[in-house]
């Protein structure tokens, strides 16, 4: 099957032979502190902690996975709270911890949000599982297919492009360019499209990068929306071997510049052993760097609210110098 889509700049792709030699070295040479040796602290929401909230909270799940609180309206992004990310129940990365909100005690969600169609952000159990208590569920182009055939409703999905938006009453959200690829299988990749989004709401303005490379796209999407409160940006997962696809600490930093944000909160790390970096690194990485470059960072407790409005920095829960 040709590719259908491609990134707005290039994105470097390794050969069949160098793809698996990548994958021994990830499932069987790993080195040391990949995963941690201490238990990650997590603050655990019921349902009714949820409801009773203030408006306007944000509460990093692990990995990707963020839920909000909007206008009184819920929104959750890539919901992944299996044991695995991967395809088998008994084999590839595992949890470090878990989920702060179990899948049964969800409120109502006005809306999901999967950003690409990799293990670790669709996740075929929590999807299904949140399914019954979901109103929307919006996803790139040809994501909502996959969803299709698990069995849910085509009413209760709406597939964008890049640049095209929907309101959910003065919530707007807008999927905006990454720069990634898509693919279940080493068969099918790019059948698929990936994204980014911008939340927009009375009160703010956040972008969600999901997975994806450093690119001129974050330059272009902080001029066309004037900046941003909050930017969930990825940090983690890096490696040489796949520099295109996953930023390193420094070029985070420099996409947050670019988004014109006022607080950075790095995520994809601190659950899954994704890459070859101790599972630490990321963190401990990029808050040098925020604090060499005066940048307001915010590292919240897997689990713990975070005021949009007003948000506090955080501690340094990852435990490592």
């Amino acid at each position: 099957m040709k590719n259908k889509f491609k990134n707005d700049t290039h994105a470097h792709e390794e050969k069949f032979l160098k793809t698996l030699e990548i994958f021994w070295k990830f499932f069987f040479c790993k080195p040391k502190n990949t995963v941690p040796d201490i238990s990650i602290p997590i603050i655990e929401s019921s349902k009714n902690d949820l409801i009773k909230a203030p408006d306007y909270s944000l509460y990093r799940l692990g990995h990707s996975c963020v839920l909000l609180k909007l206008e009184d309206q819920f929104i959750l992004t890539d919901p992944m709270l299996s044991k695995r990310a991967s395809p088998l129940s008994f084999f590839g990365p595992k949890r470090f911890h878990k989920p702060p909100i179990s899948l049964n005690n969800f409120p109502n969600i006005r809306a999901v949000f999967i950003s690409h169609d990799h293990y670790d952000h669709l996740d075929k159990k929590s999807v299904l599982a949140l399914e019954h208590k979901t109103e929307l569920f919006i996803t790139p182009t040809g994501v909502g297919d996959i969803l299709i055939k698990w069995g849910i409703s085509p009413n209760k999905i709406k597939q964008l492009a890049w640049w095209e938006s929907i309101n959910l009453g003065q919530i707007e959200l807008t999927l905006t360019p990454s720069k990634h690829f898509s693919g279940r299988s080493f068969r099918i990749r790019n059948s698929t499209l990936w994204s980014s989004l911008v939340i927009q709401s009375p009160k703010s303005k956040i972008f969600f990068s999901a997975d994806g490379g450093y690119f001129n796209g974050f330059k272009k999407i902080g001029e066309k929306f004037d900046g941003f409160d909050i930017s969930l940006l990825e940090n983690g997962a890096y490696n040489e071997n796949w520099a295109d696809i996953h930023m390193f600490p420094d070029e985070t930093i420099q996409a947050h510049k670019d988004l014109n944000s006022k607080v950075l909160i790095p995520i994809h790390n601190g659950t899954f052993d994704l890459s070859m970096h101790p599972w630490y690194e990321p963190l401990d990485k990029i808050t040098k760097l925020a604090e060499n470059s005066g940048i307001k960072i915010s590292t919240p407790i897997i689990g713990e609210r975070i005021d949009i409005t007003d948000v506090a920095m955080g501690k340094k829960w990852w435990g490592k110098a």
